[in-house]
C-alpha cells in the first residue's frame, strides 16, 4: 500500500494541525526554531480547509490528535508525561488521552463478546458495567464473573481498530522513506526501521491473546517483587479481542492530588516507579515498556498496580549488560567506561576518537549532576545529545527504542509525583546491584558454567566432528590418533564443566 497516496494522508495531517489551531501550539511548546516554524506554517496553511474538525470540545492539540487516528493518539500519550518538554499546561490538556477517549457504544461491545468468546455476555458475567476507560486501541468494562463472583476488568479492541492503525502506519513507513530518499544524512538514524519496530509492537497491541501471554509472563516475574503488582489473568474468558483480567482497587497515578490526600510518600513512590522499571529491564529482560500514568495505579496499602501490557520490551543478556555499564558510569562521571562501552558493543564507529566522544559524553552527564531536576530542560538534553550521536557517527539501535522511550516515560511519570526527582539518583542502587551480581567474577563462572552445558550437549557428537575437521584439513592422521584426539576434546569439556561446578558450589 505504500505509495504516493499516502501523500494526501500527510497533507490532511498538517491541515487538521492548522484548522484545529494545534500546529502554533505545539511548535510554541516545542520551542520550535523560527525555521521549522515557518516551514510548518508554509505547508499547514494552504491546506487548511482540508483538515479535519476534532471534537469542538476538546483543546486544540487533543482535539487534532483525537481526529487523527490511534497513532497519533500514542504519540500524544507520551508527550503528556514530559511536562518539561512540551510545559506544564499542555501535558495536563494531553492527559485526556491515557483513558478518557470517547468509548464506543455496549452493543458493540457484547457483539465482540459473543463473537470472540462464544457466548452471550449474560452466560459470563452476571455483572457488566458501562465502560470505565476508554483508550486509542481499547476500552475497559467492570464485571463480575457469573461462575465465582470474581471482580473482573474486561477489555475490549476498538471496532475495525486494526484498519485504522495500519492506514497510519503506512503513512508513516512513506513519510520516513521521503525523508530518507531527501536527506541521505537522516539514515544513520533507521526513521524506516524505526517505523518497523514500531509496526510490530502494535501487532501484538492488537491481538489480546499475545498481551495476556505478556501480563501473565509479566506477573511471573515480578511475583517477589515488594510493592508492586500485576493483575492475573482470567484464560476461559480471553481470546483475540476480548481479554479478562482480576479487578484491582486504587487510585489512578495521573490524580496526583488525591494520591497525596490519602498520604502516600510521594518522593518514595517516585523513585520506586524509576526502580521497578530498571529491575524488570535488567534483571529479567522483560519490562511493561507503556508505563505512562493511564497504566498504573496506586493501591489503598502504596503497591504500584501495572496495567495495560500490550506493549512489552525485551532485551538480552549482553544488551542488559552493556545499558548497566553505561547507566553505571554515568552515575560514576566515570565518561572515558562509558566511551568505551560504546566502542566495545559497536555503537560507535571503530574509526571515531574515543578519548573526543568521552569529552562529548561529559558534556551531556555533568549538567545533569549537582543540579536540581527541576532546572534541566530534557529537550534541550536530549537535543544535545542527538548532536553528539550524530557528529561521532552513532546510528539508532532498534533494539533500544523502547527501553529509550520508556526511560523517558518513567522519569516524566515520577517527576509528575516529585518534580524534583533525579533520575540518576533513583537509578544508582538498582544498576550498582545489577553490576555486582552479573559483571563480577561470580557471573563470570556463571558463563562459563551455562557455556560448558551447551558444548556439553555436542559430546556425542564430538569424536566424529573432530575426526571430520582432521580429515578436512588434509593432514595424515594414523587411525590411533582419531580417538585420542575426540577424546582429548571430550575430557577437556567435561573438566570444564566440572572446574565450573565447583566454582560455582564454592561462591
Amino acid at each position: 500500500m505504500r505509495g504516493p497516496h499516502n501523500i494526501w494522508r500527510l497533507i490532511r495531517t498538517g491541515a487538521t494541525f492548522e484548522r484545529t489551531g494545534a500546529m502554533k501550539q505545539a511548535l510554541e511548546a516545542m520551542d520550535a526554531p523560527p525555521a521549522i516554524r515557518m516551514a510548518a506554517r508554509v505547508l499547514g496553511w494552504p491546506f487548511k480547509w482540508l483538515g479535519l474538525k476534532g471534537d469542538p470540545n476538546y483543546p486544540p492539540l487533543v482535539r487534532a490528535i483525537t481526529a487523527l487516528g490511534p497513532a497519533y493518539i500514542k504519540f500524544g500519550q507520551l508527550m503528556s508525561t514530559r511536562p518539561d518538554v512540551v510545559g506544564d499546561d499542555l501535558a495536563n490538556e494531553l492527559k485526556v488521552l491515557q483513558d478518557s477517549l470517547p468509548p464506543f457504544s455496549m452493543e458493540q461491545a457484547r457483539a465482540t463478546i459473543e463473537k470472540d468468546l462464544g457466548a452471550p455476555v449474560e452466560d459470563i458475567f452476571s455483572e457488566f458495567s458501562e465502560p470505565v476507560a476508554a483508550a486509542s486501541i481499547a476500552q475497559v468494562h467492570k464485571a463480575r464473573l457469573k461462575e465465582d463472583g470474581r471482580l473482573v476488568a474486561v477489555k475490549i479492541l476498538r471496532p475495525d481498530i486494526e484498519r485504522a492503525f495500519y492506514k497510519d502506519i503506512d503513512a508513516f513507513y512513506f513519510s520516513t522513506q521521503m525523508i530518507e530518499l531527501l536527506s541521505p544524512a537522516t539514515r544513520r538514524l533507521h526513521p524506516t526501521a524505526i517505523i518497523e519496530h514500531f509496526d510490530s509492537v502494535v501487532k501484538g497491541e492488537l491481538d489480546l491473546r499475545i498481551e495476556a501471554s505478556a501480563a501473565d509472563e509479566f506477573a511471573a516475574n515480578t511475583a517477589n517483587d515488594e510493592g508492586f503488582a500485576v493483575p492475573k489473568i482470567i484464560w476461559p474468558h480471553s481470546g483475540r479481542a476480548v481479554m479478562t483480567m482480576e479487578w484491582e482497587d486504587g487510585l489512578p497515578m495521573n490524580d496526583v492530588e488525591a494520591i497525596r490526600a490519602a498520604g502516600h510518600d510521594m518522593k518514595g513512590m517516585a523513585a520506586r516507579i524509576v526502580q521497578m522499571f530498571l529491575h524488570h529491564a535488567l534483571r529479567d529482560g522483560f519490562f511493561h515498556a507503556d508505563m505512562h500514568q493511564g497504566n498504573l495505579k496506586v493501591a489503598a496499602n502504596g503497591d504500584l498496580v501495572a496495567l495495560d501490557f500490550g506493549i512489552m520490551g525485551r532485551l538480552d543478556e549482553y544488551t542488559r549488560r552493556v545499558y548497566a555499564e553505561i547507566l553505571i558510569g554515568f552515575i560514576r562521571k566515570d565518561y572515558r567506561r562509558v566511551a568505551e562501552v560504546h566502542f566495545e558493543a559497536g555503537y560507535v564507529p571503530a574509526d571515531q576518537d574515543v578519548d573526543a566522544f568521552a569529552q562529548a559524553l561529559r558534556s551531556v552527564g555533568e549538567p545533569i549532576f549537582g543540579e536540581d531536576a527541576t532546572q534541566i530542560s530534557m529537550a534541550r538534553l536530549l537535543a544535545y545529545l542527538f548532536e553528539v550521536t550524530e557528529r561521532f557517527g552513532m546510528e539508532t539501535r532498534t533494539e533500544l527504542i523502547l527501553l529509550q522511550r520508556t526511560m523517558v516515560v518513567v522519569e516524566g511519570v515520577g517527576r509528575t509525583l516529585d518534580p524534583s526527582l533525579n533520575i540518576w539518583d533513583a537509578a544508582k542502587p538498582v544498576v550498582e546491584r545489577y553490576i555486582t551480581d552479573n559483571l563480577g567474577p561470580r557471573a563470570m563462572l556463571r558463563d562459563f558454567k551455562r557455556t560448558a552445558m551447551v558444548l556439553s550437549r555436542f559430546g556425542p557428537q564430538l569424536p566424529k566432528l573432530v575426526e571430520n575437521a582432521l580429515l578436512r584439513s588434509g593432514a595424515p592422521m594414523p587411525e590411533s590418533v582419531k580417538p585420542s584426539k575426540a577424546n582429548a576434546a571430550l575430557w577437556f569439556l567435561a573438566g570444564g564443566a566440572a572446574v565450573s561446578l565447583v566454582f560455582l558450589f564454592l561462591q
